[in-house]
């Protein structure tokens, strides 16, 4: 059982080897790290010219797209997941499903904390699959594999099977169940007789939830303010929670990113006078009520004035070694606190490591964040505390198509503003408090950084900006005080990077490193797409998207997941809340679409249930087997019961008897019928 905040005890990260470490021993160097992950992002390639002004630099995909593109969805949206002809999509992994042994989901049943931290969490978001060492050519299975899985938050009300549980008294075991309904699922899964399943029982199934003990690293290790009452020594943590997009290393571990931890936050004590919220609480959204969730009620820990520390304690990457079920998670805190949506992983071409990473807040901000040592590709043991020590960076957007990385750094003398002059203490405290520290130096403030990804070969990075309905309106003071004025509560005009007011269709940005350095201190960048609607009575709204022959196929807003597959292919995935975009014509739908990055090109590749999030993309080393998640299926905020969707288990996906009265957020496995690579 997880322990409970009272009787937390000192950690000790286990000794004991994962299955990666013993085939190391074995054959020494007879494996590149840097081709353990499925993705392709983390390659060693020679530099290139900056030429994404003059032509366009990326390459056509290998193999092409070649599938028949799906039509633009209209009105009423089928309770299905679609794709082209030639391709089968079915559910493969929903939440409730076993992970490793145990019956089968029951729909209408209350889920126990004990069941629940034997089956899948809620809301599956991002993920990767890492294959199996082999023997054969290529050294990496695509036959057999772990996928990590993150499981975002939780529908309370269908958690809980009630329809009415905001006025439901919050007990202690409705917390723990939510809690453990949180996290990362880690699950084999292989292929046997041409189809794929999850394999039960297995030694590597894992849950890792809003319960499970953490070790901190980095600069935050012990600093003051993340000392508890529980951990004195600010080392050690439970749990992670509001596991958003992911990221993965070249030696084999998975980065899962914490985002919107704010909203499990709360407390009963009036916020005024002394107990007024701080500046730091303010500028990370901690509020009274949180999101609802009432976890404060029943859980001090989550009480912001019973443990005013916890919530610096979240807001993290999280690295887990998924072949090693007994290792303890460690939060990297070098990488900075803010709401991550992805920790993107690339490999330079003298083996240095930088990852990307984007705060999903309105008018928030891009970062960077270089390690001090470089990657080891004989010695997976060597790259285990890389991300503990090196330079973060926050993005500034310059209007001439040029951009610089300004160090996040503490500064004694205070020239950076950094320093003890305006109140920061160590390293340990611009970490804690990042958000404030890129606000002092004067990033760029962006509309709501997501996911990054990295081209396979040419390393240009893309990043979706999926929307800002706070850009271009009532622009905050010039009187206001440096470093007060980032944040979801600011209103900036305009600008060259974030060129449209009210851009509720969102865009994607793309930039190059100076002289393809990863760890430049410079870049070039350009607006890749501007998302819209061809059809839009409003010019603002109709983007610049390219359409590839279908009309309206490549209509799209509220773009959100975005993966590059290994021949460099760009999937782009969208999250627009059920009809928040308000006057869509050809966007009916959240998609999944594949995007040419040689000309922008955009073929839309599948459509999902209403009012879900179509999120966490990845697949097999030979592209042969694609894994997508849906995420809250038929979501309607309102907190009770949707009629909007039942999907997975109902008539248009194929289900018999009674349909289940509980939508559920499932892992959907794609392959191509002839057996080919997804795409072509």
């Amino acid at each position: 059982m997880p322990l409970h905040p009272e009787n937390e005890t000192t950690l000790n990260p286990t000794t004991n080897e994962s299955i990666l470490d013993v085939i190391d021993q074995v054959a020494p160097g007879r494996r590149r790290f840097l081709k353990f992950t499925a993705g392709g992002a983390a390659m060693s390639m020679s530099a290139l010219p900056l030429s994404m002004k003059a032509a366009h630099a990326a390459p056509p995909p290998v193999g092409g797209i070649g599938f028949t593109q799906l039509a633009a969805d209209t009105a009423p949206v089928t309770d299905a997941v679609t794709v082209p002809p030639g391709y089968t999509a079915k559910t493969f992994y929903a939440w409730g499903d076993p992970i490793s042994s145990g019956s089968a989901f029951v729909p209408n049943a209350p889920m126990t904390e004990a069941e629940q931290l034997r089956r899948a969490g809620m809301h599956h978001d991002g993920m990767h699959f890492f294959p199996f060492p082999t023997s054969g050519a290529g050294g990496f299975s695509n036959e057999r594999g772990l996928l990590a899985i993150n499981h975002e938050y939780t529908d309370e009300g269908i958690l809980h099977n009630s329809t009415s549980i905001g006025t439901v008294t919050q007990t202690a075991a409705m917390t723990r169940t939510s809690q453990a309904a949180h996290g990362v699922s880690v699950i084999e899964v292989r292929k046997v007789g041409g189809t794929w399943g999850v394999v039960r029982p297995s030694p590597f199934a894992r849950r890792i939830t809003a319960n499970t003990p953490m070790k901190i690293s980095g600069p935050a290790k012990g600093h003051p303010r993340m000392v508890t009452a529980a951990d004195p020594a600010g080392e050690n943590v439970l749990g992670t929670a509001n596991n958003c997009a992911h990221g993965y290393t070249p030696w084999g571990t998975y980065l899962t990113c914490e985002e919107n931890f704010n909203g499990y936050f709360g407390t009963t004590t009036p916020l005024t006078g002394g107990a007024a919220l701080t500046d730091l609480e303010r500028r990370y959204g901690i509020s009274a009520g949180g999101f609802g969730y009432r976890w404060h009620l029943t859980d001090p820990r989550f009480d912001i004035r019973a443990t005013p520390n916890e919530p610096n304690r979240f807001g993290w990457v999280v690295e887990i070694d998924p072949f090693n079920p007994a290792s303890v998670p460690v939060k990297r805190t070098a990488l900075g606190r803010f709401k991550h949506e992805s920790a993107a992983v690339v490999v330079g071409a003298d083996n240095k490591v930088v990852v990307y990473s984007g705060d999903d807040e309105r008018n928030d901000y891009i970062y960077k964040f270089v390690c001090s040592g470089l990657f080891n590709p004989t010695n997976r043991g060597a790259n285990r505390n890389l991300l503990d020590a090196g330079t973060l960076y926050v993005a500034k957007f310059n209007s001439d198509g040029t951009g610089n990385w300004l160090p996040l750094v503490y500064d004694p003398t205070n020239a950076n503003g950094l320093g003890p002059a305006n109140g920061w203490a160590d390293q340990g405290d611009v970490v804690i408090r990042a958000r404030q520290a890129a606000d002092r130096v004067g990033a760029t403030m962006m509309d709501r950084p997501e996911w990054i990804a990295v081209h396979p070969t040419t390393r240009e990075v893309y990043c979706t900006l999926t929307n800002n309905t706070r850009r271009g309106t009532n622009p905050p003071s010039s009187n206001s005080p440096a470093g007060t004025t980032g944040g979801g509560s600011a209103r900036p005009p305009v600008d060259a990077a974030n060129p449209r007011p009210d851009n509720r269709y969102g865009h994607i940005i793309r930039w190059r490193e100076t002289s393809n350095d990863v760890a430049a201190t410079t870049f070039e960048w350009d607006i890749f797409v501007l998302a819209g609607d061809s059809l839009s009575a409003a010019p603002n709204l109709q983007g610049n998207i390219n359409d590839s022959g279908i009309p309206g196929s490549s209509d799209y807003g509220a773009p959100d997941g975005l993966w590059f597959d290994a021949n460099g292919r760009l999937w782009v995935q969208t999250d627009q809340q059920g009809d928040a975009l308000g006057d869509w014509v050809n966007i009916g739908a959240n998609t999944m679409s594949a995007i040419d990055p040689s000309n922008g090109k955009t073929y839309r590749f599948l459509s999902s249930p209403p009012n879900c999030e179509v999120t966490g993309v990845i697949t097999t080393p030979d592209g042969k087997a694609m894994w997508i998640n849906i995420q809250h299926p038929g979501e309607d905020w309102s907190g009770t019961f949707t009629s909007k969707s039942a999907w997975p288990d109902n008539a248009a996906n194929g289900a018999t008897g009674v349909a289940l009265a509980k939508p559920r957020s499932s892992t959907v496995l794609i392959t191509k019928d002839d057996g080919g690579v997804i795409g072509t």
